[in-house]
């Protein structure tokens, strides 16, 4: 096998963090594949000294030779973390600063130490599966209320909701935020955060001369509203409905026609739907229903706009100083830097730090995946809304738990061979590990506990 150690050792740190759905036997073909992959991994290495006190993240290369001199362990698989063998109170790391891109779907993470980014990962968030197991929920309750039920008055005085009240599905979001900084600042020394505030500046999108702040003037102010846009439009033509083609900023009502630049009167057009319509209206080109859907809110967007300002108050109880930018300007300095999009990339562009940052060429960030930590039922209902189980017992099986990724090394009978994945555990100790059924807890070894999040590069 004519591969270098360094990458030998990239792929066993990628070997560690196999989601999963990967299912990886230790077979040489698997090995090879997984080891060309982990090949462009270029995420740093957290270390800590034996007092768990966070030291500055190192590169893979740094990592094999501590472990090759048994100067260290491994600590964490996700992310992958050392752990010294002895203390260093005089270590001083370097500063790190944490930026993030909140999103309704997918947040992008990054830290960045000296305008390198030294780490990367997408934050996958579950706000749609609360959101249905909430209506399902609400829907057992209220066919059960109105089955043979005696009458109950509405009750109103106790449902009073607290001050910046959100709904699980968004509250879940800045939770899941609020747990990784937890995680981060006990793996690096974070000193600051940056983080995009909103989407597009509102205000500038009004009144194109507004004074205060440098940034909105000029250049910036078209991508203010293009962005706001392209949000709106779904990124295609208004009139044709093509993707990925050169999309053009088109008034609903013509400026011959007395039409005005707000933003209520702009869609997106191709450029063949643009020279088409030529000076008539939506109407008129015949889409009536062009104007009504240009006056409509972006709900969506005004949504994840909470979850900003929630997330925002989150990072400011913290004490750290926090930047903010737009998305306006984060699209600026990421074509400016001529970077890909990605969620990823995006964070690391966020606000004024991010008018000169470092990529790493074919950097591939940590993708997580939140999962939830199992149900919070009692108990399982019927189709009806009744109670067909008893209670929840102890989640816990001979030290393992459903979630758990573990390796098995079965040494006879028809599951013979190696299994990594995540097990599904039983109470008589026979145990599912990934596709594999029937495999005994004694030749199982917990490589990372479950912790509410799934991993895969």
């Amino acid at each position: 096998m004519a591969l270098s150690s360094k990458i030998k050792f990239a792929a066993w740190v990628q070997y560690s963090v196999l989601d999963a759905k990967s299912h990886y036997n230790l077979v040489e073909g698997n090995i090879i594949a997984a080891m060309r992959k982990a090949a462009a991994m270029l995420n740093r290495v957290f270390v800590l000294d034996t007092n768990k006190q966070p030291l500055s993240p190192c590169h893979p290369a740094r990592a094999k030779d501590l472990l090759k001199k048994g100067k260290a362990s491994v600590y964490r698989r996700f992310p992958f973390t050392l752990i010294l063998k002895e203390a260093k109170p005089d270590a001083n790391p370097s500063p790190v600063q944490l930026k993030v891109d909140p999103g309704s779907k997918t947040t992008g993470l990054a830290l960045v130490q000296d305008g390198t980014v030294i780490f990367a990962a997408e934050l996958e968030h579950r706000g749609q599966a609360i959101k249905d197991a909430l209506e399902k929920r609400r829907a057992l309750r209220r066919g059960r209320r109105n089955r043979k039920t005696r009458y109950r008055q509405p009750r109103f005085q106790n449902r009073t909701r607290p001050k910046d009240w959100l709904a699980p599905s968004l509250k879940s979001r800045v939770d899941n935020l609020q747990t990784w900084f937890v995680r981060f600042v006990k793996l690096c020394n974070i000193q600051s955060i940056s983080m995009e505030l909103v989407r597009f500046d509102t205000q500038i999108m009004v009144d194109a001369e507004i004074k205060g702040v440098e940034y909105q003037q000029g250049e910036l102010a078209g991508y203010e509203v293009r962005e706001y846009l392209l949000e709106k439009w779904q990124r295609k033509c208004a009139y044709c409905g093509a993707k990925d083609t050169p999309l053009e900023i088109e008034h609903i009502t013509p400026k011959s026609k007395d039409g005005s630049n707000r933003v209520s009167n702009l869609t997106l057009a191709c450029h063949g739907c643009n020279q088409k319509k030529g000076s008539q209206t939506a109407k008129g080109f015949g889409f009536p229903e062009i104007q009504a859907k240009a006056k409509q809110p972006l709900r969506d967007a005004a949504a994840v706009n909470s979850v900003r300002w929630a997330t925002w108050g989150m990072f400011k109880s913290t004490g750290l100083p926090v930047e903010t930018g737009t998305g306006g300007r984060t699209k600026f300095n990421r074509i400016k830097q001529d970077y890909p999009k990605a969620h990823w990339i995006d964070a690391a562009c966020v606000g004024e730090s991010g008018e000169s940052i470092q990529l790493a060429a074919n950097h591939q960030p940590l993708l997580i995946k939140a999962m939830g930590r199992q149900s919070r039922q009692m108990c399982r209902p019927d189709k009806y809304g009744f109670p067909r189980t008893s209670a929840k017992e102890s989640r816990v099986v001979k030290g393992f738990q459903t979630g758990d990724l573990v390796k098995a090394i079965v040494k006879e009978g028809k599951k013979k061979g190696t299994h990594v994945g995540r097990v599904a555990v039983r109470k008589v100790g026979s145990f599912d590990i990934g596709k594999v059924q029937g495999i005994g807890w004694k030749s199982c070894k917990v490589l990372h506990a479950a912790d509410g999040y799934s991993y895969s590069i």
